[in-house]
Parts: structure tokens; sequence; C-alpha cells
């Protein structure tokens, strides 16, 4: 209704609007205010951006006014920032300076919030009661525009910290699924292997790889026998004849003779080939 009205334009004075009108001027600030009280977080961006134009808006009417002496934050009109004081074309001020103004600033109108606060307070009785004349109405709105001129600007630096916040927050997000699903990399594969839960477990299946067990103990040591590495002695059965006896004895004596040149040829070899000899691919 205030916009069809036309209630405010950029070609008035201050004192062309009336004072029951004077009230209207804070309409875009409270809208501001508003929009900031929503809680869904999934239109919290949108939200921030709707809540800043607001201010915004409302800065911008204070500025046509005459409304205080301030600064419009960045993200205004060309028209808007040449007419305040850092228009284009001014060299950009050094950080410490920039920090400095900016903290003096806030200082500034952490005061006049306070005296602003303080003369309202005085003020708001005699207004809501409706005893208060023209001239004290026009006083009490004027200090209530006042007043949100310093909340919008801190809501506008609020505003703009959040949003880059939400923005190094999006950019982390992963990149949304394609039409077959969300990328993945190609697996390698890697072959099972069986964990033991005690010593026995691991002596029968190993530590866990390469897997379950080929063979039996049996055919383990009839493998090894064959290579010639290991050698069980034959027992002879109970009740053999003194011929199966004598047999026997002679097999273990060449076995014996056997095992014996086999480790006396081992240690002559190992005299002429150092431990290491013949290591090509490791090099030690």
């Amino acid at each position: 209704m205030v916009a069809q009205l036309e209630l405010f334009s950029e070609n008035e004075e201050l004192e062309e609007i009336t004072s029951a009108d004077l009230k209207f001027m804070l309409l875009p600030a409270l809208l501001g205010a508003l929009t900031l009280k929503q809680v869904d977080l999934s239109r919290r961006r949108e939200h921030l951006e709707s809540a800043r134009e607001h201010f915004l808006c409302f800065l911008k009417l204070c500025r046509d006014y005459g409304l205080g002496s301030f600064q419009l934050p960045p993200g205004t009109s060309s028209k808007e920032e040449a007419r305040s004081p850092s228009a284009p074309g001014t060299p950009p001020s050094p950080n410490l300076v920039a920090m400095a103004m900016s903290r003096t600033a806030k200082i500034e109108r952490y005061k006049q919030k306070k005296e602003l606060e303080s003369k309202l307070a005085s003020m708001s009785s005699s207004v809501e009661s409706g005893t208060a004349d023209e001239d004290q109405i026009r006083e009490f709105y004027t200090l209530q525009i006042q007043k949100w001129i310093g909340t919008s600007l801190e809501e506008i630096e609020s505003i703009d910290q959040e949003l880059v916040i939400l923005g190094s927050r999006d950019a982390a997000r992963p990149a949304p699924a394609g039409p077959h699903g969300p990328f993945r990399p190609a697996r390698t594969l890697v072959k099972p292997f069986i964990l033991t839960r005690d010593a026995a477990q691991a002596r029968v299946f190993g530590a866990g790889y390469p897997g379950l067990p080929t063979m039996t103990v049996d055919d383990w040591y009839e493998q090894r026998q064959r290579q010639g590495i290991v050698f069980t002695p034959q027992r002879v059965p109970a009740g053999a004849s003194d011929e199966e006896l004598q047999k026997h004895q002679q097999e273990t004596e060449e076995e014996d003779e056997e095992a014996l040149q086999k480790a006396r040829d081992w240690d002559d070899w190992k005299d002429t080939h150092p431990w290491g000899y013949g290591n090509r691919h490791n090099m030690g």
C-alpha cells in the first residue's frame, strides 16, 4: 500500500512528509528484521539476500531525505555509489586505515544508539498514550529512523559475513550425482584373507594369508622328504624278524651317511659362497 500510494519520492524534502506518514519510512527496515527471523535453513541464503535488500532500500530512502550521515555499504547501484563519500576513482585506503575507520564508526554508532534509546524511552509513554503533540510525534519517529539506520548498517555487515560463510560451505560440498549415480574411482581388487584367533589356528591356517591349507600334514612331510629336506625314520613294526631288523638298520645307516655327506657338501659350499652371494635383484 505504501508503494501504491507513493508516499515517498526522491524529489521531496523531509519537511514535506506529514508526521502521520513519517513512521512508514521504517517499513523496509522492519521487513528486513522480520526476514532475518525466518528459520528455514534450506532457504537461508534467499532470506539473507532479501533482508539485505530491505535494509539497503531503507538506507537509500533515508539518504534521499538527508536523515543521518553515513556511507552506503557495498552492493548499491552505481548512482548511489557516486553519491557516497568514497566515489569511484578515489584511491583505496590502506587496510589498517580502513579497519581503524570502521572501528571508530562502530564505536560512534554504539554511542549514538545508546543516546537514542534513552531519548526514545522517555518519549514513548507520551506518544503511545496519545498525549504528545505533533512536534513530539515527529521527533519521536525521526529518532526511531536514526536508530534503525545504525541497526541496518550492522545487520548488512553481519549478512555479508554470513553469505561468505555459506559460499565457502557450498564450494566444499561434493558435486551432485550424475544419472548413473556419483562417480567413484575404480577400486583395485584385494585378495581376501583370514584373520586367525589364536596361535593354534595360526599354525594351521597361517597368519591369515594366502588362504586355507591345500594339503594335509602327512602330504607336506612326504613332499619335503621327496625334496630331500626332511628325513623321517621308518619305524620297525613290532614282532619283526632279525632279517627285517638288519635291513632296517642298514637303510638307516645309508640314510645317515647320505645326510652326513649332504651336510658336508653344504658346509663346503658355504665356505666358498659367502652370505648374499649371487643376489642381483635386491642387491643385498
